[in-house]
């Protein structure tokens, strides 16, 4: 059966803990390893635009011996009216794996429904569950038992939100508390999804919409831009909407004294966070955005682990 990696729930817990294992491992020894993609080619199809995804697959791919092959819908017939379904079985023959970069999750499904090989979400509007999974290995590098951690993210309840919260409960943080404007939420699905995995491993899900309530006593603060792509036409509701939930020295000081600060990228300083607080001491960001690279290798390896080479 064909592994996909489309949401972070296709993971089981232990899964995922040995894949955070595997990426730490690879993050100490960079080259000199085995190099499962050797003879291989993965195919990276970006709908959407891209700078840490792009460049830390495509190292990803090249560190592992594969050789990368970079795609946009435009210059594919994709842009010419091509089923999905037709391009994912075209680039099954040539291909490893397809890491597909886009816009509804619908797109995705369709994708693996008809690919033979791997496919990789490195971002839906639904999900981003490749930085959640860098997120996690960052985490665990930072705090001895991550089981122990809360978890505070601020700001909309997006893509990448929808992914920590499943990530972070399957990783059994001690409590993962979502802080949005009332109208910005995640979605419901998503959070049920979310709190029926934290009955499981004792992760406390937990929704609120004061910012000092999200941000008390936490050990991670996490943000992401309040406007993400495609969402330009609602720039000057979100910036009313979010300035309370502004990650500065102001929110550090509720935090716990040892928190962490954490943003997936690209930041806008002086809106979601505070450049002060992205610079200073307790930011995490820099490791946080390198882990992407470490987190791929791992979750390449896995997925190819059981397929033979091409």
């Amino acid at each position: 059966m064909i592994k996909h990696f489309l949401s972070s729930d296709d993971l089981t817990g232990p899964d995922q803990k040995a894949l955070i294992a595997r990426a730490i491992e690879l993050k100490k020894v960079r080259q000199g390893h085995s190099q499962p993609l050797a003879g291989r080619s993965v195919g990276l199809l970006f709908e959407k635009p891209s700078t840490r995804t792009r460049v830390s697959f495509e190292v990803a791919v090249s560190e592992l011996g594969g050789h990368a092959v970079v795609l946009r819908s435009d210059e594919l017939q994709l842009g010419r009216g091509e089923p999905l379904q037709d391009t994912g079985r075209v680039l099954s023959r040539y291909l490893s794996a397809i890491v597909m970069r886009t816009f509804g999750q619908d797109r995705l499904e369709q994708m693996a429904e008809a690919a033979t090989v791997p496919v990789i979400n490195a971002l839906s509007d639904l999900e981003h569950p490749c930085q959640a999974l860098a997120d996690v290995m960052t985490v665990s590098e930072r705090f001895k038992d991550p089981r122990g951690v809360k978890f505070a993210y601020l700001g909309d309840g997006n893509n990448v939100c929808h992914s920590l919260m499943l990530a972070g409960a399957k990783a059994g943080w001690k409590s993962i508390t979502v802080g949005c404007p009332t109208g910005f939420e995640p979605i419901e699905p998503l959070m049920e999804q979310a709190l029926a995995i934290g009955e499981e491993t004792g992760s406390r899900i937990e929704l609120v919409h004061s910012p000092k309530d999200a941000a008390a006593g936490a050990n991670v603060l996490y943000t992401d831009v309040w406007t993400s792509m495609g969402q330009e036409a609602e720039q000057k509701e979100r910036l009313r909407a979010f300035p309370e939930f502004q990650i500065s020295n102001e929110t550090l000081e509720l935090a716990s004294p040892d928190a962490i600060v954490m943003h997936c990228l690209p930041a806008h300083r002086g809106e979601e966070i505070t450049e002060d607080v992205l610079e200073g001491p307790q930011s995490a960001v820099w490791d946080q955005a390198e882990n992407r690279l470490h987190a791929q290798k791992a979750l390449l390896e896995w997925l190819l682990s059981e397929k033979k080479r091409r």
